[in-house]
């Protein structure tokens, strides 16, 4: 101790002296709302967008282990030595169920791709983290991102020093028009667009899609602009009615400007945090001649991970193989479940704001997803949040959240995935009095 109390001998550490990013409210915003979360347990959360716990069975899991096993017997033709040893041993670094993530893809999305090209990783963030690392080569390198959009993919930029460049998202996807303008304004300014992030289909948090002619456009804008297309696909099963789905990026892309980021934690459980990245383009310059992207991606992930827990993608696997490796016949119950608790929020919404009214409160009707946007007439912030979970038991998520900036001020987002029906009757009800409430005599404390 020196005379101040001071320990010298501490190592301890100010945040000027870690990466920058820490500082960042993109890497604060998914630890702060689970707090409030955990804080206010007892609270009806329209907020949290988790999978459906309802048809969850510990049962199905050693099932699903033994059909991955069988499958490695009698398909790969492995003893019972070689498959101790895939379950037990680190395994590949591109991952053990890439063939069956291959037969998912031309099953369910029409999409065939090597299975080399595709790379398993721990949940669709690594994923993520891989590409933008691999593409940031110098500061002039920019990544651009639909705004409102998934703080996950702000937070990996962050922590790969790659700016991020706003487009605007609307009503009907995103606003292609800006996007053409961000790219000229980034190459104006001396940085070089790498690839344009967006979710297409129910994209988080604002639930819009992009329609047909719109994602043949931006195909077209990136080939224009040679731009890579980053398509975070993690809702497009859930489609509230049935009909046929538009094909995603990947499906339409004729010159492989898509890299395909795909994930089975809303399809098969986040638990095995299971997700992958098809990576087919082709890069030259490498030893030997043109090597595959997914390759390139395989050498940081060895480094940063080292590989994909090869148990948690052999339960996967065994369940991809129980449905012939179609998620969308696995996922029929959980469809079903997600389209009745759209129907009921939006019903809700306008029994208890119908148009007409002075309430002066709007929202959006996705096609389906898990998240509905509603404009309310008071500042839907943090304290408002805290506010209404303390007060009034409901929780919700700010807009404000997704935005790299202002944006979102007097918007909330609410999730329909892991609520009953009563649930939402009861959360709607909380929300419509907290409403009341802002807008009237009561404010949240400052």
């Amino acid at each position: 101790m020196n005379d101040s109390g001071v320990d010298l001998l501490a190592a301890d550490l100010s945040t000027d002296r870690l990466h920058a990013a820490l500082r960042d409210p993109a890497l604060a915003s998914m630890n702060f709302l689970n707090e409030v979360a955990g804080r206010f347990p007892d609270a009806i959360s329209l907020a949290a967008g988790r999978p459906s716990e309802d048809f969850f069975d510990v049962e199905d899991l050693p099932r699903y282990l033994r059909t991955f096993c069988d499958h490695l017997a009698a398909e790969r033709g492995a003893s019972p030595e070689a498959v101790r040893r895939t379950l037990f041993q680190y395994g590949r670094t591109k991952g053990i169920i890439h063939e069956l993530l291959a037969r998912n893809l031309a099953r369910d999305e029409g999409v065939d791709v090597d299975p080399e090209s595709i790379v398993v990783t721990v949940g669709c963030q690594e994923a993520m983290f891989l590409v933008l690392r691999a593409l940031r080569t110098d500061e002039h390198d920019v990544v651009l991102s639909v705004s409102p959009g998934y703080v996950g993919l702000a937070g990996a930029a962050r922590l790969v020093d790659m700016p991020v460049r706003p487009v605007r998202e609307t009503d009907d996807g995103v606003d292609l028009d800006h996007l053409v303008e961000q790219i000229t304004r980034a190459r104006a300014a001396g940085q070089r667009p790498r690839a344009f992030y967006l979710v297409p289909d129910f994209a988080n948090p604002s639930g819009s899609s992009l329609g047909l002619e719109a994602r043949k456009r931006l195909l077209d804008i990136a080939a224009e602009h040679d731009l890579l297309i980053l398509e975070d696909n993690p809702y497009g099963l859930f489609q509230a009615e049935d009909g046929r789905r538009p094909p995603t990026l990947k499906a339409l892309d004729t010159s492989r400007r898509v890299v395909y980021l795909g994930s089975l934690a809303k399809t098969c459980f986040p638990g095995a945090r299971i997700g992958y990245v098809v990576a087919d383009q082709r890069v030259a310059g490498a030893d030997g001649g043109p090597v595959l992207f997914a390759d390139e991606l395989s050498k940081i992930k060895s480094m940063l991970t080292v590989n994909t827990p090869p148990l948690a993608q052999a339960i996967a696997g065994g369940k991809l193989l129980e449905h012939d490796c179609s998620l969308v016949e696995a996922n029929t119950r959980e469809k079903r479940l997600y389209g009745r608790n759209l129907r009921l929020l939006l019903d809700g919404l306008r029994r208890r704001f119908p148009p007409g009214g002075d309430h002066r409160v709007s929202w959006n009707t996705p096609g389906g997803g898990f998240f509905v946007v509603v404009t309310v007439p008071f500042v839907a912030d943090d304290a408002a949040l805290e506010y209404g979970a303390a007060k009034y038991g409901v929780l919700w998520t700010p807009m404000s959240h997704f935005y790299d900036g202002r944006g979102g001020e007097h918007q909330l987002r609410l999730s329909v995935s892991v609520v009953s029906p009563d649930e939402i009757e009861a959360g709607l009800d909380r929300l419509a009095t907290l409403t009341a409430d802002l807008t009237g005599a009561g404010k949240p404390p400052r």
